[in-house]
C-alpha cells in the first residue's frame, strides 16, 4: 500500500479493505460534506463504468465553472478508487444530469463546427476541452463521411479540429 493510499484510508477513516463502489461513495460524501452541500450521493455500477451521482438542489458549486470542479473530482476519484493504476473500469462523476446536458451541448457545437467547416471549406477549431469531452465530439462526428476530426495541442489546452473530409 502506497503512502497516498494509507493517507486516503486514514482520512476516510478506513481500516478495512473496501470495494470500489464503497470507496467512491465515502470519497464523494466527504467532498460534499466538506463543501457544505445539502445533497445525496448515489453509486451505480454498469459494465466498465462506476458512476457516482450527486443529487440535490445545491450542485452548482460541485459542478464548478465550465465543469472544472466536477472534472477534477472525477480525475481524483479515478486515482483514489483504483490506486494501482489504469483500470478497465472508468469512474464517472455526475451531478443532476450535468454530463448528459454537457454532452448534448457538445454534440450541438460539433454539428455547428461541421456545418461551418463544410460551408467555408476550412478547418474549424473548437475551444480547449478535457479528453472526455473531446471523445464525445469525436464519437458524434465519427460516422459522418463529409468531415473528419483530430485533436491538437497539449493538456490542459488540447483542442479539437473539425475539417472537411478529403476527397
Amino acid at each position: 500500500m502506497s503512502e497516498l493510499d494509507r493517507g486516503v484510508d486514514e482520512e476516510l477513516g478506513r481500516d478495512e479493505e473496501l470495494e470500489p463502489p464503497e470507496v467512491l461513495e465515502e470519497l464523494l460524501e466527504e467532498i460534499v460534506e466538506g463543501l457544505g452541500l445539502d445533497v445525496d450521493v448515489e453509486i451505480d455500477q454498469a459494465e466498465g463504468v462506476l458512476l457516482g451521482r450527486v443529487v440535490g438542489e445545491d450542485v452548482g458549486l460541485f459542478i464548478g465553472r465550465r465543469g472544472q470542479t466536477i472534472d477534477a473530482v472525477q480525475h481524483l476519484a479515478q486515482r483514489i478508487v483504483f490506486p494501482e493504476g489504469p483500470s478497465p473500469v472508468r469512474v464517472v462523476i455526475d451531478a443532476d444530469g450535468y454530463r448528459e446536458r454537457r454532452a448534448q451541448a457538445l454534440r450541438a457545437d460539433a454539428d455547428d463546427a461541421a456545418d461551418e467547416a463544410l460551408r467555408f471549406g476550412r478547418p474549424v477549431e473548437l475551444d480547449p476541452m478535457p479528453a472526455s469531452e473531446r471523445r464525445v465530439v469525436h464519437e458524434h462526428l465519427r460516422d459522418r463521411d463529409d468531415v473528419s476530426t483530430h485533436s491538437e495541442g497539449e493538456e490542459p489546452d488540447r483542442y479539437l479540429i473539425v475539417s472537411p473530409a478529403a476527397g
